[in-house]
C-alpha cells in the first residue's frame, strides 16, 4: 500500500477508535455500502467532483459509496431525504451551499430544517463568470457599470434564486446600477442567448462559459470569487475590477444527519479530505473551475453562517421569495 493511502488509513481507524462507544457498533463502521444524496441532476461539476472522489474513498472506507441523485425543487427534494435518514453514517448529503445559504430564506415552506443537516466539511470552492454578448459592446466590468447607468440593460441566469442570479443582484447593490433579470431553466439556455444577443450578460458557471469565451462569441469580464479563476486566470476579480470587498464564492458541501456519531464523521471527513488531496482529483476539481479547500466542519459552519446572512439580505432586499 502506497504511504499516503496507508496514512489515511490509520487516520481513518485513529477517528473511530477515538469515540468508540464501549459496544464498539461505531468501530465496524462501515459494513456496507454508504450512500450519498445529491439533489441534483447526474452529469453536474459537483456530480463529477463527487465520483472522482468516490472512487478513492472507496480504497480507503473498504465499502464503496453509491451516489444517489435526487434532483427537484431546487435541491430541497433531496436535501429533505438526507434530513429524515437514519443518523447511522450510511446516508450523507452532498451539495452547493445555496441548498442551506439561500434556500431558507427564499422558500417560506421547505420540507426541511437546515439545522437537521450536520456540517462535515466544505470540500470545494467556485465562482461565477460574468460574460456579456459581443453585441453588448462592454469589455470591462467598468463599462459594463458605466453602460447599464446609461441605458436599460438586461441579465440572465440559470433561474431565480441561483448563484448567478444572487450574484449580480449583489454586484447591482455594489454598483448602484439596474439591469432586469431574465431567468432561464439552466446555464445552457442562458448561456445561447447571451450570445445571441437577447441578452446583455450574466453571471453563469465558468465550465459552461470557457469554451464560448476562448472562440470569442462571449467577453469574459470579471469572476465572482476572490480568487481568480484558473481556467480564465487573465479575467480579474470583481473586487480587482474597482468593487473592493466584494466576495460572491460558492461551495460543495457534506452534511450528515444531525446526531451522527461524531467518531463516524470524523472518519469521513478524513476519508474525503484525502481522496480530495490526490493529484488527479485536484486535477478534476480545476478543470471544473473549482478549487480544493477541504475544510473542518467548524470552519464549514462559520462559513455556511456567513454566506447566509449575506444571501439572506440579498433576497430580502429585491424580495425574493419562491414556492
Amino acid at each position: 500500500m502506497p504511504i499516503r493511502s496507508l496514512a489515511f488509513s490509520l487516520a481513518i481507524a485513529g477517528a473511530l477508535a477515538a469515540g468508540a462507544s464501549p459496544g464498539a457498533a461505531q468501530a465496524r463502521w462501515p459494513d456496507r455500502p454508504i450512500r450519498v444524496i445529491v439533489p441534483l441532476p447526474p452529469g453536474g461539476p459537483s456530480d463529477i467532483v463527487l465520483r472522482s472522489a468516490a472512487e478513492k474513498m472507496h480504497v480507503l472506507l473498504k465499502q464503496p459509496i453509491v451516489i444517489d441523485n435526487k434532483p427537484g425543487a431546487a435541491g430541497n427534494l433531496g436535501a429533505a431525504e438526507a434530513a429524515r435518514a437514519k443518523p447511522d453514517g450510511y446516508t450523507w448529503l452532498w451539495t452547493t451551499d445555496t441548498l442551506v445559504t439561500v434556500n431558507p430564506h427564499i422558500y417560506p415552506k421547505l420540507s426541511f430544517k437546515a439545522e437537521d443537516l450536520q456540517p462535515v466539511m466544505r470540500a470545494s470552492a467556485f465562482s461565477q463568470t460574468l460574460v456579456c454578448g459581443q453585441s453588448a459592446g462592454v469589455r470591462t466590468l467598468g463599462e459594463l457599470v458605466q453602460k447599464a447607468r446609461q441605458t436599460k440593460m438586461s441579465y440572465a441566469s440559470g433561474g431565480a434564486g441561483s448563484p448567478g442570479h444572487l450574484t449580480t443582484e449583489l454586484l447591482k447593490s455594489a454598483a448602484g446600477i439596474e439591469m432586469m433579470h431574465v431567468p432561464y431553466k439552466g446555464p445552457a439556455p442562458a448561456i445561447q442567448d447571451v450570445m445571441g444577443g437577447q441578452v446583455d450578460c450574466g453571471f453563469l458557471a465558468g465550465p459552461t462559459v470557457l469554451q464560448h469565451v476562448r472562440a470569442g462569441k462571449l467577453v469574459a469580464l470579471a469572476v465572482s470569487g476572490a480568487r481568480r479563476s484558473p481556467l480564465l486566470p487573465e479575467v480579474p476579480t470583481v473586487a480587482q475590477a474597482g468593487f473592493p470587498g466584494f466576495d460572491a464564492t460558492f461551495s460543495l458541501l457534506l452534511f450528515a444527519p444531525r446526531g451522527t456519531p461524531q467518531p463516524i464523521i470524523d472518519a469521513m471527513h478524513t476519508a474525503l479530505a484525502g481522496a480530495l488531496q490526490q493529484a488527479e482529483v485536484v486535477e478534476r476539481l480545476r478543470q471544473t473551475d473549482q478549487e480544493v479547500v477541504a475544510s473542518s466542519a467548524q470552519a464549514a459552519a462559520a462559513r455556511i453562517a456567513e454566506d447566509s446572512r449575506t444571501w439572506g439580505a440579498v433576497a430580502r432586499k429585491i424580495g425574493l421569495q419562491l414556492d
